[in-house]
């Protein structure tokens, strides 16, 4: 089985960061691409990614087979959001573990919400999406976006075997069209893709990563 390096891994956080100054872009804006409304928040911020991610998206969309096309849920996430979902997802875990020391709770935690300070959506880099079929239709990943190892019995995780033949084939198209256009995947969410985080360099052996926690001023 292939090594699974988490977010929290001391690994990512040795990565130095040199951020190339791209812009935050507005997804709706600037594509045709579906964007899903269950992550929405009053300011528009998860529509967003940063200008190089949006290219690489546009390109990922272009490999999908005919008729098939990304819905995107949820793209840049300040850094205050991503503390508080961080916070409360470790709180659970501590109440459901209360044996497991802070190292622990860290490390199982970044399963499902990167540590803030790594967290490649606050730097504009990460996607959370799914793929939608002709008739507008969720395609079958085997999980909800989203799920977390607990309530999915680790189905969550990109190479699952606890998933149907039909959601393995559909996670497998996502994952070809992705990885052509340059996106590492979070092997714990099938549904989480970045490209010039701390995580994509480590993945891809860069020597920096291209983007950093940023704050939007648009």
């Amino acid at each position: 089985m292939t090594e699974i390096i988490l977010m929290a891994d001391p690994r990512v956080a040795t990565i130095p960061t040199q951020d190339n100054g791209d812009k935050l872009a507005d997804i709706r804006r600037e594509t045709t691409l579906p964007v899903d409304d269950r992550r929405s928040d009053p300011a528009g911020a998860f529509a967003h990614v940063r200008t190089g991610v949006l290219t690489r998206l546009i390109q990922a969309q272009m490999i999908l087979p005919d008729g098939l096309r990304l819905l995107v849920v949820e793209g840049y996430r300040p850094p205050a959001l991503q503390r508080e979902y961080f916070d409360r997802y470790a709180t659970r875990l501590r109440t459901d573990h209360p044996d497991w020391d802070a190292e622990r709770l860290r490390s199982a935690a970044s399963r499902f919400v990167a540590p803030p300070e790594l967290a490649p959506h606050s730097a504009g880099a990460a996607i959370d999406l799914t793929l939608i079929g002709p008739d507008g239709n969720e395609l079958d990943m085997g999980t909800r976006v989203n799920a977390n190892p607990e309530e999915s019995n680790g189905a969550c995780y990109t190479g699952a075997d606890n998933i149907t033949a039909e959601a393995r084939a559909n996670r497998r198209i996502l994952s070809d069209a992705m990885t052509a256009a340059d996106f590492v995947n979070y092997p714990t969410e099938w549904w989480h893709w970045s490209y010039g985080d701390r995580y994509w360099a480590l993945t891809i052996g860069a020597p920096a990563a291209l983007y950093g926690p940023a704050e939007r001023t648009n």
